[in-house]
Formats: C-alpha cells, structure tokens, sequence
C-alpha cells in the first residue's frame, strides 16, 4: 500500500480538521462514484468534483461540485479555502490535465495525493491493436481507404476525424455531439455503460464495422468492444496513454479506503 511521504507532506498536514478529514475527490469515473459510496457512513467529510462535461452525470453519494478550478493555482485555493486534508485523483485515464494540475496544487498546499488509477487493457491473443498518438495519429493509421469506423473516443477528441471524410463514422457518445462532426457520413449512437459483448458485437456486425478507434480507458464498463472487435477480426486503432504524475497510486476503491484510513491516522475497521 503506498504510504505518506512525510518530508513532503510535513507535520502540519497530519493535523487534519476538528471533527473529519476532509477529502476532495477528482472524479467523472466509475471508479470515483465507487469511492464516494465506499466513504459515506465513514469518519470523511467527502466532496466529489466534476468537470460538467456530461449533461446528467451519474448520482453521487456525496456532495458534488461542477466545474474547472482555473488550473493547478485555482485547485490550490480551492484546497486552502475548504480545508482538504486528502486529495484523490480519480479522473479518467486520459485527464491528463487536471491530473498534473491535482499534483501540482497538492505539492503547493502539502495536501496528500493519491492516484486512483484504473489498470490499462492488456492486448491478448487474437487481439489486432495498433497503438496511436491521440485522434491524429489515428487519422493517419486508418489510411486513405474508405472505412466504417466506430469511434469511442469522447467528444473532446472528435474534431480531427473531419480531415479524412471518406470514413463512414459510428459515434458512440453519453451526450449527443454538437455541432455534429463536419463529414458527409455520420451516424451517432447516445448510449451509457456499462455494455455487453452480445450487444456490441451485434452493433459492430449490423453496421460492417472495419475498425475501431478507442482509448485504453481500462475497467469492465468498454471492454466489450475490445471483445467484439476480437470476435470478429476487426482491428482496434488504440491511443497511448498518457504519462501521469509520479504520486502514491492504487488500483481499487478498497485499496483507496485502506489509504485514507493510514493517512488519517486511523483504525481500519474490519472487513474493510
């Protein structure tokens, strides 16, 4: 378990508030409303933070705020003015932002940090990957041939799809895409996970499907895709993920307890 490191945390820091621990959670995953659930009832006062990118995010078991911070500077205020004692980051896999920005703001208050990081997607046999630099890099792998693409990036990552207009797209996405891709052949799917592999399978298969362009977001919600796509033959064009910032990290809710629980100071109850 990842421990505290107390010459950059300091004494003063372990001095947490008068009736709990305040923790602030990064979130907008599964793996964050997990978390939020797992502290209520707990001896946390928890917060959880989205970015208000999705226009009905899933319910949370804990107050949330929606919004930016205004960079590494805004979240350090943020964490002085409410008093956090812990800060996790549990942002997807691919918010490399607000994650160096969490790092950056918890080294300039001396609020512990820890990574609630989901374990990427592991290539096996039959799989056909070809790992890619973000959209653009997967503009130029797809090639010049027209294909039937399925996307599963996130509409933040759709815009260069729009300099190679000869693929049909499939957009699979929470909240409708708008304004609409700027290609003659679109088709958007609103849906949320977490899915099957029968039903994208029968998706991918309906549609002649020829390629796939996702991110290694890890976890069981989309991996059906990754399943299908393996069924069929069909080959998945998969973004590298990015470098995040060097801090204690986990892989599961219950690890992220168990943290909370040391850096407080505190009895880990059993069964926990």
């Amino acid at each position: 378990m990842p421990t505290i490191d107390s010459h950059r945390v300091g004494l003063s820091m372990l001095v947490l508030s008068a009736m709990q621990p305040n923790v602030l959670i990064l979130g907008g995953t599964t793996e964050a409303r997990e978390l939020a659930t797992a502290l209520s009832g707990r001896p946390f006062a928890t917060t959880v933070s989205l970015a208000g990118r999705t226009a009905a995010p899933a319910a949370q078991a804990a107050p949330v705020r929606v919004g930016g911070f205004g960079g590494a500077a805004g979240l350090a205020d943020y964490l002085r003015s409410n008093k956090i004692d812990f800060l996790i980051d549990a942002t997807h896999p691919y918010a490399e932002v607000i994650s160096a920005n969490a790092a950056l703001a918890a080294a300039q208050t001396c609020t512990p940090l820890l990574g609630l990081r989901r374990p990427p997607w592991q290539a096996v046999d039959g799989d056909f990957w070809v790992e890619v630099a973000g959209s653009e890099g997967a503009v130029r792998a797809l090639g010049r041939s027209p294909r039937r693409v399925f996307l599963a990036v996130g509409r933040q990552e759709l815009s260069p799809f729009c300099s190679a207009p000869q693929h049909h797209y499939f957009i699979r996405s929470v909240d409708p895409v708008d304004p609409p891709l700027d290609v003659p052949h679109a088709t958007y799917i609103l849906a949320r996970g977490p899915f099957t592999e029968p039903a994208d399978r029968a998706l991918l298969e309906s549609n002649s499907i020829n390629a796939i362009v996702a991110k290694n977001s890890g976890g069981d919600a989309t991996y059906s895709k990754i399943t299908a796509a393996r069924s069929l033959g069909i080959p998945v064009f998969m973004f590298k993920r990015p470098p995040v910032p060097d801090c204690p990290s986990v892989a599961t809710v219950g690890e992220a307890v168990d943290w909370l629980y040391q850096a407080a100071g505190l009895e880990v109850p059993r069964g926990v």
